[in-house]
């Protein structure tokens, strides 16, 4: 399409980045393109900063540039209410929130045979680890409401059946803002389950 191979092969690039196709890709392009070098040098460096300065934590998976993050070095947390999350971006959200001062746990994915994503893929193993310490004491299963989501749940549920832990999972239904008449029968049905006392 272009007549600079070297364009079309940063096109191709961008283009596998998530949400990003082809007309998105060219945009970007040629920004840079039009971008002073300094800026174009300066993002260069920022994504070699991240791949290499950036690692998983090694107690919950979350992404630090140190052997343990903020969180779970931060003594103000409670360390009995572990929250389950499929990757490193739903902590940021569930940070963003304000409402939740546990620490994480992060599986790194769902369990998904068709993709061969199996257990021994996920920080599964690791989880039941921590589970049995003793010091947590409820674990908060927040993966996705998809298929994959729920089978992933159901085998962490399993997977620690056998401790002394409450295993909880967060809630579902209807969102703040949406209306009834909009939602699908799969949500409205969730949000009747979970539904609870007014105070």
């Amino acid at each position: 399409m272009f007549q600079s191979p070297t364009l079309e092969g940063l096109v191709d690039e961008l283009k596998k980045l998530p949400g990003i196709g082809r007309k998105s890709a060219a945009r970007i392009a040629f920004h840079l393109l039009r971008a002073p070098r300094e800026e174009a040098e300066a993002l260069a460096r920022r994504i070699l900063d991240l791949k290499m300065r950036v690692r998983t934590c090694s107690l919950c998976g979350n992404y630090t540039e140190e052997e343990t993050c903020a969180i779970c070095r931060d003594p103000r947390r409670d360390g009995t209410l572990l929250c389950v999350v499929e990757q490193p971006s739903d902590v940021a959200l569930l940070e963003s929130t304000g409402s939740y001062r546990g620490i994480y746990h992060v599986l790194h994915g769902v369990l998904s045979p068709l993709e061969g994503m199996r257990p021994e893929g996920l920080r599964i193993r690791e989880l039941v680890e921590r589970a049995s310490s003793g010091a947590v004491k409820e674990i908060i299963l927040a993966t996705n409401p998809t298929v994959e989501g729920d089978a992933t749940a159901f085998y962490i549920q399993n997977a620690v059946r056998d401790l002394p832990v409450l295993v909880t999972r967060i809630a579902r239904g209807v969102p703040v803002g949406g209306e009834i008449e909009f939602a699908d029968q799969v949500t409205l049905a969730r949000a009747l389950e979970g539904r609870r006392a007014l105070e």
